[in-house]
């Protein structure tokens, strides 16, 4: 190997005359330089949240991670509903929506734009609640309920006191939509079950 050193203020230059074998291994070192930094330096320079603007909602910084930690419970969890169930066909569809945008972006406001489903801490909370709801869902067994059970719906008109806010959530993505269609084309072509009055008749 020979060197050639050009001193300037503040600055070197190297020229490195290298066989092919020595060329090889400094373009394999330099990738796995621009690798290094690319894991070490694209953590520090995410943008950091200062606060949510919602009161009692804290920033949780590593949001990224637990959303992945949740939405892979979720889907551990929800297993234990039967497959053939609309809940649980819902759920797995947005879910791996949800679980595949957070590994495919790799800081919060990437998750939130792509999502569009509020902040990053609010999807922590409503993953939190899903898995509850889940639980009580396999407790109370409403698939378990027989075909020709009639319950009392029971209707409020009321209006809305102009001091409560009125929750407006944003569209569900497409996979919901076409999950939904798919559990409704199953389930006799969207046509209604026949009443137990109508099949006397």
């Amino acid at each position: 190997m020979t060197m050639r050193r050009n001193t300037k203020p503040n600055k070197i230059i190297e020229e490195k005359v290298w066989s092919d074998k020595g060329k090889r291994r400094v373009r394999w070192i330099e990738e796995e330089e621009k690798m290094f930094l690319r894991a070490v330096a694209r953590p520090l320079m995410a943008k950091v949240k200062a606060t949510t603007g919602i009161v009692g909602l804290d920033v949780v910084p590593n949001a990224r991670e637990v959303l992945i930690g949740l939405y892979g419970k979720t889907l551990k969890e929800i297993e234990k509903v039967p497959e053939d169930e609309g809940y649980r066909k819902a759920v797995e569809s947005f879910t791996r929506h949800r679980l595949k945008v957070c590994q495919e972006e790799h800081d919060w406001e990437s998750i939130e734009k792509r999502l569009g489903c509020g902040q990053v801490e609010e999807l922590i909370e409503e993953a939190r609640d899903e898995l509850k709801l889940i639980s009580y869902m396999i407790e109370w067994d409403p698939w378990g309920v027989p075909d020709d059970y009639e319950c009392e719906v029971i209707e409020n008109d009321a209006p809305v006191p102009r001091h409560v806010p009125l929750h407006r959530p944003p569209p569900l993505p497409q996979e919901f939509h076409k999950t939904l269609e798919a559990v409704t084309s199953q389930s006799g072509n969207g046509a209604p079950a026949a009443s137990s009055n109508e099949s006397k008749a």
